[in-house]
Parts: C-alpha cells; sequence; structure tokens
C-alpha cells in the first residue's frame, strides 16, 4: 500500500468519473504504475488476496497482477466476482488473472447465465480474454461461446452488452471457421427488432466485415493450405 501510495494522485482520482470508475475508495493510482509496483513484488498469492480484501481501488488492481494463477480456486474466483463493482476490476482480473486458470472456461458458461452486471460481464470479458490467451482451445469451446453470446446479446445493460460484443468480435477474429460463424451469429443479432442484440450485432458486423479483417483471414486460409 506504501508503494501505490507513492504515485498517488489528485488528478489521476478525479479523472476516474470520465471513464465510469467509481472512486470513493481510490488512491489515484495510474494503470502504467500500479503494473510498474506489480513488477516490484512479483507473483505472491497471499499478498494477493490481502489487497482485494482491503477493498481499495488500486489494490485490487494490483491483486489481480500479483496473484498466482496456479493457486486461484473457483471459490476465490466467485468471492472477487461478487465484490466486482466496476468494468476495470472485472476486465483486468479476467485478463490478467482469471483466463490462466483451469477453470476459466466453466466460469464462463456459469457466469453468462448470471444475473448481477458485473459477473455477466465477466463471462464475455474472460471469454474474450481467451481468445487471446489460451492457444490450445479448440473451435469447439468458441462455438458453445457464440451460442452463449447469443442467448446474452438481448441484455440491455451497458457493460453487459458491451462485453458480449468484446467476445463476439474477438471469436471472429481467433481463425477463418470461427470468422464464418462470429458473422453469421452478428447478421442475425443485427437483424433483430430489439435495440440491444441489434447493436451488437452492427457494430460486430462492422470490424468483421471490415477489410483489415477480412484481408486476415484470408491470409490465414491460404496460409492453413
Amino acid at each position: 500500500m506504501a508503494a501505490l501510495r507513492q504515485h498517488a494522485s489528485a488528478k489521476v482520482r478525479e479523472g476516474m468519473a470520465r471513464y465510469a470508475i467509481p472512486n470513493d475508495k481510490a488512491l489515484g493510482v495510474s494503470m502504467r504504475d500500479v503494473q510498474a509496483v506489480a513488477k516490484q513484488f512479483g507473483r505472491n498469492h497471499a499478498l494477493a488476496e490481502a489487497l482485494w480484501q482491503t477493498g481499495i481501488y488500486e489494490a485490487r488492481m494490483l491483486a489481480c497482477y500479483v496473484a498466482a494463477p496456479a493457486q486461484v480456486t473457483p471459490a476465490q474466483m466467485e468471492r472477487w466476482a461478487r465484490d466486482f463493482d466496476n468494468w476495470a476490476h472485472c476486465d483486468t482480473a479476467c485478463f490478467a488473472l482469471f483466463d490462466r486458470t483451469p477453470q476459466a472456461w466453466d466460469k464462463v458458461e456459469e457466469w453468462s447465465a448470471r444475473g448481477e452486471e458485473f459477473v455477466r460481464r465477466a463471462a464475455f470479458a474472460l471469454l474474450a480474454s481467451l481468445t487471446v490467451h489460451d492457444k490450445k482451445a479448440g473451435d469447439a469451446n468458441y462455438l458453445r461461446g457464440l451460442e452463449l453470446i447469443e442467448a446474452a446479446a438481448a441484455d440491455e445493460r451497458n457493460f453487459v452488452k458491451k462485453a458480449v460484443n468484446w467476445a463476439l468480435r474477438s471469436i471472429g477474429k481467433r481463425n477463418p471457421r470461427l470468422h464464418a460463424a462470429a458473422v453469421a451469429v452478428a447478421r442475425r443479432l443485427a437483424a433483430a427488432t430489439a435495440a440491444a442484440p441489434r447493436w451488437v450485432g452492427k457494430d460486430a458486423l462492422r470490424e468483421l466485415t471490415g477489410a483489415a479483417v477480412v484481408a486476415r483471414m484470408a491470409a490465414r486460409k491460404k496460409k492453413a493450405g
């Protein structure tokens, strides 16, 4: 905590509101400085748990970087997820820690059906993170993810629908087969009468059918033979 306080800034703290991050329990430490402090300490799971228990915004961010993925249990993931009250804690925990755990895919499935806004967001933030960090997962995992995306796309809550969209776009950029499957889902959602799924679908289509992604998929397909 002393290391974090050395980097505290009133200006950073005040600016957090612009990014929809509550600052009532924040010191005002930039993400760059949080990551620099994390490098000082390395992986230390007991420290991570103690940091999380403080409830301080930056301490919880730091906890995501110093926790040891191999020591993360399903119960710990559940405890932390219940504490999520902003997108930054949710996304950082998923992208920097949870997606490296053996139970990550189980939590995608479980959390996708939950009612709490940031727990449900975590399902899709975790799914999007897995597209980047899980190099061994087969297409079947992501095809199931597309089913979960389509089922959750009608959720009108802003932080949920944005994570659903993030996961859809991420799956669609993984390989040509998943690209085709994701575009098909996006087209169905874009044709919906309800606003939330229509936005998810149309926004995803803009990227997935854009020249850069299409060219990348064509190059991968050609390389594959």
